[in-house]
């Protein structure tokens, strides 16, 4: 609409404007009647000044004549517009065609987008194809993950499971390098899955000049879609941990509707719960618990069911690969006396789980009694005296010990632990811990989530009663759920007997998260279990120091397990994503089958310092059990970071095994998986992405069109100014904007003396 205007008024289209040099193509008699329109001026001038009506009105009408006669001096001097026009047939033109898979949704005028690549470029007597070959020498390409040359209709499948649009925008510059080309057109809808930024190949594009003309296909909005936008899972998970992940749902056309959430394991369904859907255009975050029980890489898809009149409903379901690991995890405890919320605290935790409770409890002064050890040499010197030692453990839990317990190298080493090491510190409640313990100032207080005051101390024999429950953004973790769903937890909370404290605590650190309240007899609100991350680690505070009578009250019947599910859920968040000395990391989870796997590793010693002289190789296991060896080398730019490209060929899970050695000694061995699969990213976000179509079509000098509205594009692309060009003049004095503005402005002064009284 907007062009078909322009050009009624203006007779010419906004890119011969954009691309054209103004300039005047003035005669002699240019000048004589220049001379003419001055002396009309100045006659004009002195009769509104003596003229009838008041100053501004007379103002007014002399402006209104002096626009007149300034625009007939423009005419008189003969505008043009100089353009360099594309020479027919001496240009080359890039064509891009997008084949992928989104092109198949069925979204403007209940057909599907590839109709339109079809009839307009399917073949070369018809459509828009036929209207540039009469014009330019064409070169068609078709792209998902590359571009590459088609020549007939039959090429284009509209199965790409990608689409690239830097890397076929670069593909098809570089292919067309050395020919005299006037532009490219990228006919998309411009959805851009590619992890490589987009900005790189424009400016490839800006630095040659090359202009791109885009065609958007589709439609900026659904009429009716439901989408699950994006899952955050952790990359690993223990054995048997429960977890609570966030499914980001959104949709149009169903607003306030009830639909089903299902998460399923590999085909088996863990979880399922009815969520109202959000209105359309926000987003809303669902939180969803399940367990995993099944060791190795799980696929866990978290699906809506399609609902009636959905355009899409290949985005109704998102995959996540979770590795389950089945091997244990050693935690540090260090209890300062025997008590008996250190003793509920290790009965919680069976025999066969995956965690492992090594114990060291004071029993008096230079006395310690050692549990779950694996040899009898260790802790025998009590708390670990070398970084080694203690950075051996996953985790480390402080119970009711005093600071001066520790020397202040050891202080250190549990403030590297948890820095440096990247791993979890749990400090309990108790008559010796937190500020009562003198830990104020000591290293340890610095990485610890709460604020230690000495001012704060409570007086010996002070006890707080206070009933526990999760705030907002504690009832949203796997740890504060008690019950089988949102609901169930709240109720069991409530339910639950209170606990004392003899810490107090009123402030937390700005990055620390409270999860856990507790509200005392005079209904004041306490921080009662506190989270934050700190450098490589993350560190908590529990400050009740009998959480054991959830266990033994005499209203908790006899069979049931809230004690210990709450602290086999901390304990397990506690040695959640703890790294080891070897630990690997992949660019993405999934590759496209026959596409490689960027596979990085990160290796510490003992000490947890980056190595950048160790020896690292992957085995690789394929699908069909096929063995290769891939060295990994140091990256150069990361401290202790090694790489590798995996290849793939067939489909399904790939195992890469990393050992690393130095000095023919072993520093540390890690598992991980990845998978070659289809992607259907596609479908997510399935709407025509005018916005970045815009940005190429502008960042590069070219122009964007919707599919409705290309007539003018054969006639634009003449006019980009490359190739092989001839000069155009076009005279501009005889527009018709020209005679609306000139009969536009004389009706205006008569209309204005009317109103004024001096017609």
């Amino acid at each position: 609409m907007f062009d078909a205007l322009f050009r009624f008024f203006f007779e010419l289209s906004p890119v011969v404007f954009s691309q054209g040099e103004f300039r005047f193509a003035a005669t002699t008699g240019s000048y004589v009647a220049a001379g003419a329109v001055a002396l009309a001026a100045g006659l004009t001038l002195v009769a509104y000044r003596k003229g009838q009506g008041r100053t501004g009105q007379r103002i007014t009408l002399a402006v209104i004549r002096m626009t007149v006669l300034a625009l007939i001096l423009i005419c008189i001097f003969r505008p043009l517009l100089v353009v360099r026009a594309a020479v027919p047939q001496q240009n080359f033109l890039g064509v891009v065609l997008d084949d992928s898979r989104s092109m198949q949704i069925a979204d403007v005028d209940g057909q599907p987008r590839a109709s339109f690549v079809k009839s307009e470029f399917g073949a070369a007597d018809r459509g828009l194809l036929k209207a540039l070959s009469d014009r330019f020498t064409v070169r068609v390409f078709r792209f998902s993950s590359a571009a590459t040359r088609t020549t007939q209709e039959s090429d284009l499948t509209f199965g790409g499971s990608q689409s690239r649009l830097g890397a076929a925008l670069s593909g098809v510059r570089q292919e067309l390098a050395g020919l005299p080309v006037a532009g490219l057109v990228m006919v998309s809808d411009g959805a851009d899955t590619a992890d490589a930024a987009l900005g790189d190949a424009i400016l490839g594009l800006k630095a040659e000049g090359l202009p791109v003309f885009t065609v958007g296909v589709g439609r900026e909005t659904l009429s009716k879609d439901i989408q699950v936008g994006r899952v955050v899972t952790p990359k690993t998970a223990l054995k048997g941990t429960t977890l609570m992940v966030d499914v980001v749902l959104s949709q149009s056309g169903f607003d306030g509707q009830k639909v089903t959430l299902d998460v399923e394991d590999e085909g088996t369904l863990v979880s399922t719960q009815q969520v109202s859907l959000p209105n359309a255009g926000t987003p809303a975050s669902v939180p969803v618990r399940f367990t995993v029980n099944e060791a190795g890489p799980r696929v866990l898809r978290f699906r809506v069911s399609p609902q009636q009149g959905e355009l899409v409903t290949e985005n109704n379901a998102r995959e996540a690969l979770i590795d389950v690991r089945d091997r244990k995890e050693k935690i540090l405890y260090f209890e300062g006396e025997p008590r008996y919320e250190y003793k509920f605290i290790r009965r919680a935790i069976p025999e066969n789980d995956n965690l492992i409770v090594t114990s060291l409890i004071r029993t008096a002064d230079n006395k310690y009694m050692r549990q779950g050890v694996d040899s009898p040499d260790e802790l025998v010197a009590a708390f670990p005296k070398t970084r080694e030692e203690l950075f051996a453990y996953r985790s480390l839990v402080i119970g009711s010990l005093e600071a001066a317990a520790m020397t202040g190298d050891q202080l250190k080493m549990i403030s590297e632990f948890v820095d440096r090491r990247g791993g979890g510190l749990l400090m309990l409640g108790g008559p010796r811990a937190f500020a009562e313990g003198g830990w104020t100032g000591t290293a340890v207080a610095d990485v610890l989530p709460v604020v230690l005051d000495r001012s704060k101390v409570q007086p010996k024999g002070t006890v707080m009663r206070l009933s526990i429950k999760p705030t907002r953004a504690g009832a949203a973790t796997a740890v504060t759920q008690l019950g089988a769903n949102e609901q169930a937890s709240a109720d069991k909370w409530s339910s639950l007997p209170r606990v004392t404290a003899v810490n107090r605590v009123d402030a937390v650190k700005p990055g620390a998260t409270v999860l856990l309240t507790g509200t005392d007899e005079s209904r004041g609100e306490r921080p009662m279990l506190i989270f934050q991350r700190y450098g490589r680690g993350k560190t908590f505070a529990f400050l009740p120091q009998d959480s054991w009578v959830w266990q033994m009250h005499s209203s908790i019947a006899v069979d049931d397990l809230t004690h210990e599910n709450y602290w086999r859920q901390l304990l397990r968040w506690l040695v959640d994503g703890v790294p080891d000395q070897v630990e690997p990391a992949l660019t993405t989870e999934r590759v496209e089958p026959g596409e490689g796997a960027v596979l990085t590793a990160n290796v510490v010693d003992p000490s947890f310092v980056e190595l950048n002289d160790a020896a690292v190789m992957a085995t690789i296991t394929a699908p069909d059990g096929t063995i290769s060896d891939v060295p990994m080398s140091w990256d150069g730019e990361h401290a202790g970071q090694y790489a590798a490209a995996i290849p793939t060929k067939a489909p399904g899970w790939y195992e890469a095994k990393i050992e690393a050695t130095r000095a023919g000694k072993s520093v540390g061995s890690a598992v991980t998986h990845f998978r070659a699969a289809p992607g259907d990213a596609e479908y997510f976000d399935a709407t025509m992405h005018a916005a970045t179509l815009r940005r190429i079509a502008d960042d590069t000098g070219g122009r964007f069109y919707e599919s409705s509205n290309t007539a003018t594009l054969a006639d634009d692309l003449r006019y980009t100014g490359r190739g092989v060009t001839t000069v155009e003049e076009h005279e501009l004095w005889h527009m018709p904007i020209v005679l609306f503005l000139l009969v536009g402005l004389l009706c205006a002064e008569w209309g204005y003396r009317r109103v004024v009284g001096l017609a």
